[in-house]
């Protein structure tokens, strides 16, 4: 299953990928750091005033590539984990009915993780910005990101896209199985042709 973005969403990305960064970041470097580093990627006013809607995608490529820049790849990684599982308990708590979360709690694991699947493929004009998103039901589960916003002009020895991976991970351990977790196993900014993700319990 493939994701088609709506073309009035083109190149824009849900404000998690802001908001959570700004609420993990200070416990990594201080309040002060953390408004300089936004201030490095033009986004203080976001400090001021968290986005309420949907944000330009290069505002979050910039951040993240402040972040990678500097705190290093390995602490940058950490800060993006952190902001993904918060972004996914926020979906878990105002995005995503809880009967719905109910039945695919009660669901067998396979048939949970396809209904799943369908609902991020609908949603994934959230997160992927102007990138292509596919995924693929199985043992293991596959997401594609194509031409991933984040990983534009990147270049890295190691995979680099935790905050997604962190996202995926949290939602299915929650509504899946709670052994989940999701591995990145080919990045843009490694050079490779996409952005892929295995989800395995």
């Amino acid at each position: 299953m493939s994701a088609v973005l709506p073309a009035s969403h083109a190149g824009r990305i849900g404000p998690n990928a802001i908001i959570r960064v700004a609420e993990v970041l200070p416990a990594f470097v201080g309040t002060a750091e953390t408004r300089h580093l936004f201030e490095r990627a033009g986004l203080e006013h976001h400090l001021r005033r968290p986005p309420e809607g949907m944000v330009d995608e290069t505002e979050v490529m910039r951040l993240h590539g402040v972040l990678r820049d500097a705190l290093g790849g390995s602490e940058a990684a950490k800060v993006a984990r952190q902001a993904g599982q918060r972004t996914a308990d926020y979906l878990l708590a105002h995005r995503i009915p809880r009967p719905v979360q109910r039945l695919l709690k009660a669901l067998p694991a396979p048939l949970a993780a396809r209904l799943l699947l369908a609902a991020i493929t609908r949603h994934a004009w959230t997160f992927a910005g102007s990138g292509h998103f596919s995924a693929r039901p199985g043992r293991p589960v596959v997401l594609e990101i194509r031409d991933n916003p984040l990983c534009r002009g990147v270049r890295a020895d190691a995979p680099v896209c935790d905050f997604y991976a962190a996202t995926f991970e949290r939602l299915f351990r929650v509504l899946v199985h709670r052994d989940a977790t999701a591995l990145e196993v080919a990045c843009e900014a490694r050079g490779d042709d996409a952005c892929r993700f295995e989800l395995r319990w």
